[in-house]
């Protein structure tokens, strides 16, 4: 065998093999292939993650698009890998092998995946959840993934928590009762947000031939730990019923007991159920029964974006979904290459899923203090509330993420937009004392720019 750089493969044979790595290749006897001698498209000087790479500026690497293996290798610091390691998850999480030289400090963990999160499996469905259990930084919000299949039903219940949905994929039908007696039922579809206040019965049904998946994130309105929730506390109509006297059920009702014999015996939950007619043949028309004067749902995607430089943005809140009063939105789209500028969220933690693409995320926690986390599709971010952070895109595709925050409405201030509204001498004595010529380009770059929340280098 002939190797080019004989020190980078002397420190990458010495890491354990995995399927198709280039210790599993020397190990076999073959050559390796250009792609692992020269990356594609990663910055800085010679191959990443190996002793010889240089790179002052901690630009990001795309593992996964790069078909690189992490190694904890920084401008010649660090050594291989010796010991058991798992090779699929360090190429989704890049910036925790190799971080940063600019992290530092004990900044908690903020980034938990669904694919870690224990399932209960049920007729015509699953769910699961991410609370404070599974990620203790989530304090504000909590979550649930759910999916029904055609017909299948999430039977009827209701929440002490407040409870914000957006659909995934499929339709789903859902129905509810609003404080003054009002019927409320409609179809929903991908992209579009449902919101229950505190306390409001209801119920969801899966549509169409594939039925539905949605996010589901809770918030207790009023109260610090709403990350707490769990969804096995949720107050369900059959397991009221099985835990209530046939006697009492029978006197509510003005029927006999026996009636009610073959009521199930405990908490149905998810259930195949019949397929559903339209919802004009569907809705309740009972002498007394009225329609909800308030609107449970909301249409994300059919909102028209803010088009800038880098991608897309829809924000959904109290201004324009008037029934969230405590869960503000984004919808955000960031193309490859570009960034969800700097900024920080004054009234509420961010929490955040991703729903494609694969993100880089630094926040900044004051105090000398940062740590940078990656995100890949079905995860979960936090950003607490004041912490400064950006979102950067690092792979070939769009990113599709939500940002979900507790709060009427949403806020966020944008450091460029700081910067070029504070006064120049102050800004430039500020970041540039030692070097006014680069001052007055960086000046000259900002100073007629409008907000662009993602935007392309």
């Amino acid at each position: 065998m002939k190797f080019t750089r004989p020190v980078l493969l002397a420190g990458v044979a010495s890491a354990l093999p995995h399927f198709d790595s280039p210790q599993q290749r020397l190990l076999n006897g073959l050559e390796l292939p250009d792609k692992w001698l020269q990356s594609k498209a990663t910055p800085g000087k010679g191959k990443p993650y190996t002793p010889e790479h240089r790179d002052p500026y901690d630009s990001a690497i795309d593992p996964i698009g790069d078909d690189l293996d992490p190694l904890p290798w920084r401008n010649g610091k660090g050594a291989s890998v010796l010991g058991p390691w798992n090779w699929e998850r360090s190429r989704e999480n890049p910036d925790l092998v190799r971080p940063p030289s600019t992290d530092h400090g004990n900044v908690a963990n903020m980034r938990w995946s669904f694919a870690d999160s224990h399932i209960r499996i049920e007729e015509g469905g699953w769910t699961r959840q991410t609370t404070m259990r599974e990620l203790s930084t989530s304090t504000e919000l909590a979550s649930v993934n759910m999916r029904l299949d055609s017909g299948a039903i999430r039977e009827l219940h209701w929440h002490k928590e407040a409870e914000w949905a957006y659909v995934l994929a499929g339709e789903v039908r859902i129905t509810a009762l609003d404080y003054e007696g009002g019927s409320f039922v409609d179809d929903l579809k991908e992209g579009d947000l449902w919101f229950f206040p505190s306390g409001v019965p209801h119920s969801l049904q899966g549509l169409g031939e594939n039925g539905t998946e949605f996010l589901l994130v809770f918030e207790s309105p009023g109260e610090i730990g709403g990350g707490k929730f769990s969804e096995e506390s949720t107050f369900v109509l059959t397991d009221w019923l099985a835990h209530t006297p046939k006697s009492a059920i029978a006197k509510n009702f003005h029927l006999d007991p026996q009636v009610f014999e073959h009521l199930p015996a405990k908490e149905k939950y998810i259930f195949q159920g019949s397929q559903p007619g339209a919802i004009d043949k569907e809705k309740p028309t009972g002498k007394y029964v009225k329609k909800s004067k308030d609107n449970f749902t909301y249409r994300l995607l059919d909102q028209p974006p803010k088009v800038v430089s880098g991608g897309e943005v829809r924000i959904a809140d109290s201004t324009n979904f008037p029934l969230s009063k405590t869960v503000a939105s984004a919808h955000v789209t960031i193309k490859p290459g570009a960034i969800r500028e700097m900024h920080w969220h004054p009234n509420a933690d961010e929490w955040s899923f991703f729903i494609k693409g694969r993100a880089r995320v630094t926040i900044f926690a004051a105090q000398g203090e940062a740590r940078t986390f990656n995100y890949v599709a079905g995860d979960i971010g936090i950003v607490p509330r004041n912490h400064g952070h950006y979102v950067e895109n690092i792979g070939d595709e769009d990113i599709e993420m939500l940002e979900v925050f507790r709060a009427d409405a949403f806020r966020d201030f944008s450091l460029e937009q700081w910067l070029l509204s504070t006064p120049e001498r102050m800004v430039l004595d500020t970041m540039f004392a030692d070097d006014r010529e680069n001052g007055d380009v960086f000046w000259n770059q900002i100073k007629d720019n409008q907000k662009d929340e993602v935007t392309q280098p």
